[in-house]
C-alpha cells in the first residue's frame, strides 16, 4: 500500500473511473493518504462522483509517471471519522480552502478488496493486493 500511495503522490494526478448507470465516468483526482493501514482518497459529498460511488462502490484508477503506470481497482468505503479528515487536510493543505474536518461535505473513502498493478513497456506487470 505504501508503494501505491507513493506512486499516486509522485504522479500528482490520477484518473478515477466510476459508473453512472451504464455510462463510465472518468475524472482527475490528486488526493492519496495512508492512514490506519488503509489507502484513502478524498472528494466532496455534493459531487456526482460521490453519488456514483454510493450507487456502485467498485472503481478503478490509473496514473502515469516516468514511463510507468499503475492501475488500482477495488471498492471504496466511506469513512466519516474526523481523524482521517484531519490527516488528509494536513497532508494536502490546499484542500483547506474547500473543506474542513467538521463540514458535512468532505468525504474520505478507503479501498477495500483492492488490487494494484504496476506496469511499464520494459518490465512484466507486478500486482499486489490489499
Amino acid at each position: 500500500m505504501e508503494r501505491v500511495c507513493q506512486f499516486l503522490t509522485e504522479a500528482k494526478t490520477y484518473y478515477l473511473a466510476t459508473v453512472e448507470g451504464d455510462q463510465p465516468r472518468v475524472r482527475p483526482f490528486g488526493t492519496a493518504l495512508l492512514c490506519n493501514d488503509k489507502l484513502y482518497i478524498q472528494t466532496g459529498k455534493v459531487k456526482d462522483v460521490s453519488k456514483q460511488i454510493a450507487a456502485n462502490p467498485k472503481v478503478e484508477l490509473t496514473a502515469f509517471k516516468g514511463g510507468e503506470w499503475i492501475r488500482v481497482c477495488g471498492e471504496l468505503v466511506n469513512d466519516d471519522s474526523k481523524e482521517v479528515k484531519e490527516a488528509m487536510l494536513e497532508a494536502m493543505p490546499s484542500l483547506k480552502k474547500m473543506y474542513s474536518a467538521d463540514d458535512d461535505n468532505m468525504q474520505m473513502l478507503y479501498f477495500k478488496n483492492a488490487k494494484a498493478t504496476f506496469c511499464s513497456f520494459t518490465k512484466e506487470p507486478e500486482t499486489i493486493e490489499f
